[in-house]
């Protein structure tokens, strides 16, 4: 991801303490910079890049011209590009390429043959099932970032979710060095560097260092010779001041010259959901910040070093941050050249190398996530049938009786929302309909205050309300108990179908009586339980729902008994992000709607599974609109809970919905929950009312405006608030100032369809060829 400069200069640093900053001061002066790209001054001998090169969901190509296309490599998806000047004999160097892919890293130096570098990374059982036979496929773990030590280009790190590899041979052979936290997942950004520290005798101390960040434990730094990552937060900034620092977005080293010729590294940060770049001083162990962008909630990611300046990605922008010129940042000169560049790719793009001949930069540029670009934009193929659903849950047994039906269309059109969400599979494995399909009656139960599902759905389209079935897909205690426990989470202890327990109460005889949770679970392993789920899901789409939303789609949490949970069904080489995966990939193949999927609201606050297989980043890949449970009840009473304190819900909605969005990338809707309902915690004792909803309802739409749902168990909505539309907030948030950009993710443009095509082979470069006649063919979707 990263470029390397040379600055003949010493950085001055002046601190200052960030938490008291009202006017950022520049940190740096930098009189004079040579933009030599190599520190040995050896000449790179160039491969065939020449042109821009995008990375794109459908491979990696060349562009040929602003309506021309070459497909360089297409086994795949694309995601990063790593752009390396690597040694090959006295005096000279070779430029090479690295693409994070979803085929793992591939190598190329002349961009027409491309080698996996996959050797000691980690592999995923993805297992595949057709309603007969199971099948297995392999697939090298998502990488999440990749780097290269600038003076020793050979070593070089990589991180998938939870652990950092480390190469000293060019990505030959990867070892695992280390984690922030073993088997937690959040890892973000990885760097190597050597730093060069001088002792108070004089003499320089060279030492190679490994950096990262993650998600919920912060930023890391250790020695390549120790494998020891140690947290450092200081100087980092958050949103939340009762939480810490937020989470690192990138980490970027610079090689620079000393007036006397030595060479030390920097180290540049910057931050993923508030607009901070930071330099790290290594011999303080402190973050100092040199940018801060004005808005509340805003990313920087991407970081590159191009002659003087850090070009970084941010919604709907590129930017340089130009360090010679005091810290201003400003979008780069040739922002619309680079448009048209990018623009030429019908199908999403992540990544693009646009090289010195039209970078504007004698060194040419690498941009990634660049998916930014296009932020205000949802890349689901359902995008447009998706977004802008206000949904109100309606509890299935109060409307299988007429004057129920009434109620709800009438809260509906009273309260300006267009959707509905209503339980077809409930919380116990019951179905709320009466199946007609063979497979689900075989196995279903259905309760007794089950729907008339043709009623219901013709009684409401009468409003053109948008219908989603909501399936619990892994908390079934029918199916739990269906043959014998056949399907069920095994007590391994017990030799008997699993049940969390809660622990030990004492009866009125004085006697100490074990407590369970009211839940009981199925194996997320088991196609035949994925064949179930499905088979309900498409049944309720043929008969006229819009959408389906898998709740529960995760591992069980609670119980002082977890550890004898055991999964009969699952496969060697499969971990619980890849039993998801395996589900949710069988459901895409099946099922032609929008498909949905309920989440803890920590899992869309931070880039995490922790405990229920949850990757927002992962199940982003297979699924239409994720709907996190940002409930401000659920989160402890501290979170983001400072002055003015009522506007909490505000703030926690607005936030969570953008952070949300970002680490899914854009792929999907992000359609919260929004808590309707009181839960008996101090901060709802003090503040929940119908102003309370309301907030959260702003909450949403200032940030990224794309939809919410109303949840409340008993379909109690008497504090049930009105869709605000466009009108004006008037609570006292400080995020909600006019000021501030609204939706923060970028507002919606009018854009005109691409007329891109694409080249089959190198003699037809000059040729246009329509991507609806020639690409189109075996990109259905797109």
């Amino acid at each position: 991801m990263k470029k390397f400069l040379v600055l003949l200069t010493a950085l001055l640093v002046s601190a200052f303490a960030f938490a008291q900053e009202k006017t950022l001061n520049p940190l740096y002066t930098l009189p004079k910079i040579i933009p030599d790209n190599n520190v040995q001054g050896s000449v790179a001998q160039k491969s065939d890049s020449a042109k821009p090169i995008i990375v794109t969901e459908s491979g990696i190509y060349r562009v040929a011209s602003q309506r021309s296309i070459f497909p360089l490599w297409t086994e795949g998806k694309g995601k990063q590009i790593l752009r390396v000047e690597q040694q090959v004999g006295q005096g000279k160097t070779v430029e090479a390429f690295y693409f994070v892919t979803s085929k793992g890293i591939l190598y190329s130096r002349d961009l027409r043959t491309f080698e996996p570098k996959n050797q000691g990374l980690p592999v995923l059982t993805i297992k595949k099932y057709d309603g007969k036979n199971t099948t297995f496929e392999k697939q090298v773990a998502d990488i999440k970032d990749i780097s290269y030590n600038p003076e020793k280009p050979n070593q070089m790190v990589c991180a998938t979710k939870d652990t950092v590899y480390i190469s000293e041979d060019s990505g030959e052979n990867w070892s695992i060095y280390g984690a922030p936290r073993s088997g937690s997942a959040g890892l973000k950004a990885v760097a190597v560097a050597t730093i060069h520290t001088k002792k108070s005798d004089g003499t320089v101390v060279d030492e190679d260092y490994v950096f990262c960040s993650h998600s919920t434990y912060g930023f890391h730094y250790g020695k390549v010779s120790a494998k020891t990552l140690i947290n450092v937060a200081s100087g980092l900034a958050g949103a939340d001041p009762n939480v810490g620092s937020d989470e690192v977005s990138d980490i970027l080293p610079i090689l620079c010259k000393n007036d006397d010729g030595s060479i030390t590294t920097e180290i540049f940060l910057a931050q993923t959901f508030i607009p901070r770049i930071y330099r790290f001083d290594f011999a303080q162990k402190k973050s100092i910040c040199i940018y801060k962008g004005k808005e509340p909630a805003d990313t920087i990611d991407g970081l590159y070093l191009a002659d003087s300046s850090i070009i970084y990605m941010s919604p709907k922008t590129i930017n340089a941050y130009d360090i010679a010129a005091s810290g201003e940042s400003k979008q780069i000169q040739k922002f619309n050249e680079y448009k048209n560049i990018i623009s030429v790719s019908p199908s999403p793009i992540f990544a693009a190398w646009i090289p010195p001949a039209e970078s504007g930069y004698k060194s040419g540029v690498v941009l990634n996530e660049l998916w930014m670009m296009n932020s205000d934009t949802v890349t689901s193929q359902f995008a447009e049938k998706i977004s802008d659903q206000k949904s109100l849950y309606v509890p299935a047994y109060q409307a299988y009786l007429s004057n129920g039906i009434e109620k709800y269309r009438k809260l509906i059109r009273d309260h300006n929302l267009n959707s509905l969400v209503i339980d077809m599979k409930d919380d116990y494995g019951l179905l709320r309909y009466e199946s007609k399909d063979p497979l689900v009656m075989s196995k279903a139960k259905t309760s007794q205050y089950a729907i008339d599902i043709d009623k219901f759905i013709t009684e409401f389209k009468k409003d053109d309300v948008y219908l989603i079935a909501r399936i619990v897909a892994f908390k079934d205690r029918n199916l739990a108990k269906y043959g014998d426990g056949k399907y069920a989470v095994w007590n391994k202890a017990t030799g008997r179908p699993w049940i969390g327990t809660r622990g030990y109460e004492t009866d009125d005889e004085g006697n100490k009586v074990m407590t369970y949770y009211d839940e009981n679970w199925v194996d997320p392993y088991c196609p035949e339980v994925w064949e179930y789920d499905v088979a309900i899901a498409k049944e309720l789409i043929a008969r006229g729902f819009d959408e389906v939303q898998f709740d529960y789609i995760r591992f069980p949490t609670d119980g002082t008994n977890l550890s004898s949970a055991q999964y009969r069904w699952q496969s060697p080489g499969m971990d619980k992000e890849s039993a998801l995966i395996s589900f949710l990939s069988y459901a895409r193949e099946n099922i032609n709607a929008p498909i949905g999927i309920d989440i803890y609201g920590a899992n869309g606050w931070y880039r995490t599974a922790a405990r229920t297989g949850q990757d927002v980043e992962t199940l982003a890949e297979f699924v239409d609109v994720i709907c996190p449970m940002f409930y401000p009840s659920h989160f402890e009473n501290k979170f983001l809970n400072y002055e003015p304190y009522e506007e909490r819900p505000y703030r926690i909605y607005f936030y969570g919905t953008y952070r949300n969005t970002v680490i899914a990338r854009n792929k999907v809707v992000i359609r919260p929950w929004v808590q309707t309902f009181f839960l008996n915690v101090p901060y709802d004792r003090q503040f929940y009312d119908a102003e309370y909803v309301k907030k959260e309802v702003y909450g949403v739409r200032d940030s990224v405006n794309r939809g919410y749902m109303h949840w409340n168990n008993a379909g109690n909505y008497s504090n049930l608030a009105v869709d605000p539309a466009d009108k004006p907030y008037k609570g006292r948030a400080t995020e909600a100032k006019p000021e501030y950009r609204k939706p923060a993710i970028g507002a919606k443009e009018e854009r005109k369809p691409s007329q891109a095509s694409i080249s089959i082979q190198e003699e037809m470069m000059n040729k246009i060829l329509l991507w609806d006649s020639v690409y189109n063919q075996d990109n259905e979707n797109l």
